[in-house]
């Protein structure tokens, strides 16, 4: 029988994370992984199924279920969220019988923006994959730890995903509505990393996810609506020796299109690579070539707790197009060196064109704090 949330809302019923085994299980994992290491590769021409393909790839080390958006409470205050399930091959335990052998670790990260306070208000969760206390399941998105959850429902016949975090501090419970077919990044959802194909990722994202539920921030509850977008990504190669991190943004615009774009950069700041998928309104998406996507960084924070220096603000060509990016605020840094070992930003950005707000999602770095390892 699987964990069910508490019948009282944001009750204080929670696991304990087991960050110090997840932790170095993830430092033990050495390096970018290779065909023999018993991973299946990334292969372009792998067509995506769905529903199937929302669920878990036990076959790949890396993988994860990213939703980030924007939520607007009673009172008009907006907030940013991120909710993430993260899967991870160890490599350890192949031939162990035991149903514990820690084969697949599951992490989560869970984070509010709340201007209010003017800094990201967090937490995460570790534990091996042991059903039913924590798990990822192939087939149809369902990810948990404990009474923490991401599913893809079958309620009303459309793609409607479910939402649960109760923490200390936070929680959240949200219906996440698709209005469209998930977008498929690079070549048909074949997404490259680097000028070597070998890094490599299979990668779709459900933009424009209509969301409604309940936030609480310490004890307070309140309803809220608003937009938000989801990622799922695996692979088992993605980050080369020449990599220090990257720099990633989903949007969902006004227009009712969405883009997404990254780069992988260098330890110099140079972009190794970068891609993006844009879709305007009423059109489909399209992948755009390498020299059609430039990351400009702009005005730097720094973290008063790490010491890293964060580009809050940058200036994106794309598809010669100038967009301009916008922090919600600019404490939006997530230490997760209890779960993943990695401290990244991962804030609420707006994004403007000329004088105009064009559309609102999230912007993700990593890398400036230290490069990330085991994922």
């Amino acid at each position: 029988m699987r964990p069910q949330p508490p019948k009282t809302l944001f009750g204080q019923t929670w696991i304990r994370s087991l960050s110090g085994l997840a932790l170095a299980l993830i430092l033990a994992i050495p390096g970018p992984a290779r065909v023999e290491d018993g991973f299946a590769p990334v292969t372009p021409g792998r067509a995506l199924v769905f529903p199937e393909d929302t669920g878990a790839h036990p076959d790949y080390r890396t993988e994860w279920w990213y939703i980030t958006g924007w939520l607007t409470d009673e009172t008009g205050q907006a907030h940013g969220f991120q909710i993430t399930f993260f899967r991870i091959g160890t490599g350890i335990g192949a031939d162990n019988p035991s149903r514990f052998a820690p084969r697949q670790l599951i992490l989560a990260h869970a984070a509010i923006a709340d201007p209010r306070r003017g800094r990201l208000l967090h937490a995460e969760r570790a534990a091996r994959a042991v059903a039913p206390l924590a798990g990822a399941m192939p087939g149809r998105t369902r990810a948990w730890i404990g009474d923490w959850e991401l599913v893809l429902t079958d309620e009303q016949g459309g793609d409607r995903y479910r939402a649960w975090i109760d923490a200390p501090g936070i929680g959240l419970d949200l219906v996440l509505v698709a209005p469209q077919a998930p977008v498929l990044n690079g070549r048909e959802g074949f997404s490259q990393k680097t000028p070597d194909p070998l890094n490599a990722s299979h990668y779709y994202s459900r933009p424009q996810l209509a969301v409604s539920g309940q936030m609480r921030i310490d004890e307070q509850v309140r309803p809220v609506s608003g937009h938000a977008w989801l990622d799922h990504e695996w692979s088992s190669e993605i980050m080369p020796p020449e990599a220090q991190g990257w720099d990633w943004i989903g949007i969902n615009l006004h227009d009712g299109g969405s883009l997404m774009a990254f780069q992988m950069r260098r330890a110099d700041g140079r972009a190794l690579w970068t891609s993006a998928t844009l879709g305007r309104g009423g059109e489909t998406p399209r992948a755009l070539a390498p020299d059609q996507v430039r990351f400009t960084a702009g005005r730097q924070w720094q973290s008063p707790r790490t010491g890293a220096r964060y580009p809050v603000e940058w200036t994106l060509a794309i598809d010669g197009r100038t967009l301009r990016l916008v922090p919600l605020m600019d404490d939006q840094e997530l230490d997760g060196r209890r779960s993943t070992g990695v401290v990244y930003w991962e804030g609420a950005v707006k994004v403007h064109e000329g004088d105009h707000e064009i559309g609102r999602g999230y912007l993700e770095m990593t890398g400036y704090w230290r490069r990330p390892e085991g994922l």
